[in-house]
């Protein structure tokens, strides 16, 4: 009866309804209980293998024992207890864990949404202070754009410059002649009126070249003559004329040469049987360099030069020098460090240079000892000594306690000549008695920077590790990865030696193709800058590839200093900041090669390209070429200013093609027409 009660109560419509809805209701809470809030699906891929590592195969519950089934069926027990409550549904599972990306930046949650709670904090010590600067100034940039979209998108036109009406301005030195400022300063015969004194505001106009200037005589027939029109100041001929130094003839200047020189570098020879011209010396500074004789002579034992004077009362001996095709650069001994790194020269000659090198403690010799490569030889003819006055022997006498106390070796002497030599440690400074002075530079000196330094009287430390000293002979240095590589501050550390070598191929292949397709060795190059020359990758091209030329390597300060690996190679080069005037005379170069180098200073945002290229025009000489290597961002400005100047340009494709986003500008420098003397400059807008 009981069976049959319940079998009619399963068939009622009532209870089938009720576990209908009962089954449904299971199946919903286990349908959407998985994609609870607390389920995270941008996660799943980022923690799956942390969740695998976690979790074991399942397997099926243990099967009860023999025993235990025979105990259950034999063993009499009380009735079973009523069953235990159903157990509570299983907890969602957990988050998972959050990964260290999401930890360390909080900008997405946990989600996959931006945040809009993160917050930035402080910035790190460590955190570059040039990478915060460099988005600051493209946020800069991206305003100034979006300025010009609101004008309409339009630059304002740059209109042809003007040659200056000034005539006197030729052979202008802007740093060099600021006449106003020296007397402002009240410099009189201070030895500071010869460094630079940079006007407030550069020129706007066109340097004009001298009455009856023609192109330059070719190198190598430049060495012995000039055009007498090129270089028309006579004050040089008119006081060392008498000594055979240089001549007129017809239309020319003519430089004799020989003789004198070759006796003077063959007794130096002699005196340093180990110098090795050409091998283990390559490099050399010649102060107080006259014609740069001694250079022109030193270049045919494969030695480059540096003849250095100041634009003194003979106003133009480095300009002789420059216009023969002798690398040379004024500069002179005065308050600040000249602008070449420590240990660069392999040895400095002085020759009759007019330094007192004594005077004010041994400052200027502590100059040229900072610049003196470890163990390389200083050599000082001082012939005049032995023929004036007292006060000259003095000088002499001076010059040699001075060497001693700053441990340089006397080699040799004989009559006016004498050579020293500079230790290849630090040891001897470290021996000497407490009391002797000059004492070493502090250990926080840093003996390459030179841009604006006041020179100082202590002797430079050498590393201890000794940088700079070994370096190997010349040619392999040109391609040698040196050791003071690994001292220059910059973001690489392992990778050095293979930017070093992938800039030499880099340059290497460019320049061949340069001279295949510009056919530079009919452009009879001679004087060369490279405006921005990284590690001189450039220069050792065109060393390669036969280029009968020298180059000056400029590295700006708006980036690393180089200099000292320029210098290990057995090239030359200076330090500049390209926002000011170069120390040079006008028409000194036959080519100009900036590469990168007006990006660079677009974002430093100091001066505009006007102020950059007005320079280059001045350095440049007519019949000259710019090769400009740079961004589209900034071509078409370039490009804008150099047919202002009236430079003829060329844009043309990189290797890369044309959907590089760099290219090449190719600028020539012709004659002036004269009706652009007559035209205006408007204002520039940058």
């Amino acid at each position: 009866m009981t069976t049959t009660r319940l079998n009619d109560v399963v068939k009622t419509p009532a209870f089938i309804k009720i576990t209908v809805i009962a089954l449904l209701s299971l199946s919903l809470f286990f349908l959407f209980n998985p994609f609870s809030s607390s389920y995270n699906p941008s996660l799943i891929f980022s923690s799956l293998p942390l969740l695998l590592s976690n979790t074991t195969p399942s397997s099926p519950p243990p099967l009860p024992s023999p025993t235990t089934l025979h105990e259950t069926t034999t063993t009499s027990s009380p009735p079973p207890p009523p069953p235990p409550p159903p157990s509570p549904p299983p907890p969602p599972p957990p988050k998972p864990p959050k990964m260290d990306m999401l930890i360390r930046m909080g900008i997405v949650d946990e989600n996959g949404a931006m945040s809009t709670d993160f917050e930035i904090g402080e910035i790190d010590d460590g955190f570059d202070d040039e990478e915060l600067e460099h988005e600051r100034e493209k946020e800069k940039e991206k305003e100034k754009e979006k300025e010009k979209e609101r004008n309409g998108g339009k630059r304002a036109k740059v209109e042809k410059f003007k040659v200056c009406e000034d005539k006197s301005l030729s052979h202008y030195v802007p740093c060099l002649d600021n006449v106003e400022e020296i007397k402002r300063l009240n410099l009189g015969e201070s030895v500071e009126k010869y460094e630079r004194h940079c006007p407030p505001r550069p020129l706007d106009c066109v340097v004009p070249r001298p009455e009856g200037y023609q192109v330059r005589v070719p190198w190598p027939q430049s060495r012995n003559q000039v055009w007498l029109t090129n270089v028309p100041h006579t004050s040089l001929f008119e006081a060392k004329g008498s000594q055979k130094w240089i001549s007129i003839k017809n239309n020319m200047y003519v430089f004799p040469g020989g003789g004198r020189a070759i006796s003077h570098l063959d007794r130096i020879s002699k005196m340093i049987p180990d110098i090795g011209f050409g091998q283990k010396t390559r490099v050399a500074l010649d102060i107080g360099s006259g014609v740069a004789d001694f250079g022109a002579l030193l270049m045919q034992r494969n030695v480059t030069t540096l003849s250095i004077a100041p634009k003194d009362k003979y106003a133009n001996q480095i300009q002789f020098a420059l216009e023969r095709g002798v690398p040379a650069m004024v500069a002179t001994f005065a308050t600040h460090r000249l602008l070449y790194p420590s240990q660069a020269f392999d040895f400095i000659h002085c020759s009759e240079c007019g330094v007192n090198w004594a005077q004010n403690d041994g400052i200027m010799l502590l100059e040229a000892n900072r610049m003196l490569r470890a163990g390389g030889y200083f050599i000082w003819a001082a012939e005049a000594v032995y023929k004036r006055e007292e006060n000259l022997r003095e000088q002499w006498r001076g010059m040699e306690n001075l060497a001693t106390r700053i441990c340089w070796e006397l080699v040799k002497k004989e009559g006016y000549l004498a050579v020293w030599r500079k230790p290849l440690n630090n040891s001897c400074y470290l021996n000497r008695a407490g009391e002797v002075q000059p004492p070493l530079c502090d250990s926080d000196d840093d003996p390459d920077k030179v841009w604006y330094v006041n020179l100082r009287t202590c002797i430079t430390r050498l590393p201890e590790n000794g940088y700079g000293a070994n370096v190997t002979t010349w040619p392999s240095r040109l391609h040698y990865p040196p050791d003071r590589l690994q001292s220059i501050e910059m973001d690489a550390y392992i990778s050095r030696k293979e930017i070093f070598k992938a800039e030499s191929k880099y340059w290497n292949e460019i320049i061949t193709g340069y001279v295949g397709a510009f056919h530079w060795r009919e452009f009879k190059l001679r004087n060369v800058l490279d405006m921005r020359a990284g590690y001189g990758g450039f220069a050792a091209a065109l060393h390669d590839l036969g280029i009968n030329c020298w180059v000056m390597n400029v590295v700006p300060v708006s980036g690393p200093n180089t200099l000292p690996v320029i210098y290990d190679r057995g090239l030359i080069g200076v330090r500049h900041d390209w926002c000011e005037p170069f120390d040079t005379y006008p028409r000194t170069y036959d080519l100009l090669h900036a590469n990168g180098l007006f990006s660079v200073e677009k974002k430093r945002q100091r001066c505009d390209f006007l102020t950059i290229m007005l320079e280059m025009d001045r350095m440049l000489r007519p019949d000259g070429r710019v090769y400009i290597r740079d961004t589209l961002s900034v071509i078409g400005e370039v490009n804008e200013i150099a047919s202002a100047l009236g430079w003829v340009p060329a844009l043309r494709d990189t290797g890369e093609g044309p959907h590089s986003s760099w290219r090449i500008l190719i600028c020539d420098k012709q004659e002036r027409k004269k009706k652009n003397n007559k035209q205006r400059r408007k204002k520039h807008i940058n």
